[in-house]
């Protein structure tokens, strides 16, 4: 009896070895977001009807959902705010650009807002999506202090997966290291 069980240990030991041996170390992540082939123009200016137009020509894959946040944020006047490389406390030069979103928050009461994270393309996306996310909740932290309820902010980190521009130069990355708002519902 001690030479069978001995024997069916070995087999199962055997199995779990060779079922683990086969099992991949890492994702692969070989796909490039769809979101990341996308380009936003610069400003947060309100698009004309052409360049909406051509836009959608040449960006056929765009979801909707996504556009109607962009547009969401051109038209109701929310600006971006920016960060240094790898920091994701608010900049003295972007206290000025919440002041006047948590203005124009209060002034909307029935406005809800969706604070999104971003990074530039250097790290992991594991560490951009923690970055993104820290971003994001900075900024909560930030307009809750100013008097914005947190019932009515939600936050979502995008990491690397929307640049603004696709260059690999720091004055690219530098708009690609941001957080955007867009009001949700009024």
């Amino acid at each position: 009896m001690n030479r069978k069980s001995s024997l069916y240990l070995l087999i199962v030991l055997l199995a779990g070895v060779v079922t683990l041996w086969g099992c991949p170390k890492s994702a692969d992540v070989t796909a490039t977001p769809e979101a990341q082939t996308m380009a936003e123009p610069e400003t947060a200016a309100e698009p004309s009807a052409g360049t909406e137009a051509s836009m959608a020509e040449a960006k056929p894959e765009m979801k909707p959902e996504m556009a109607n946040e962009r547009s969401g944020m051109a038209a109701e006047g929310l600006k971006p705010v920016y960060f240094d490389f790898d920091k994701s406390s608010i900049r003295a030069d972007a206290k000025d650009v919440m002041r006047a979103n948590a203005e124009w928050l209060k002034a909307h009461p029935a406005v809800k807002v969706k604070i999104m994270g971003n990074c530039d393309e250097r790290g992991t996306i594991e560490y951009n999506q923690a970055l993104g996310q820290r971003r994001s909740a900075s900024a909560k932290r930030y307009l809750a202090d100013l008097g914005i309820s947190s019932h009515r902010m939600s936050l979502i980190s995008y990491g690397k997966e929307k640049p603004i521009c696709n260059d690999h130069e720091e004055s690219c990355w530098q708009k690609n290291r941001r957080d955007d708002f867009v009001a949700v519902g009024e």
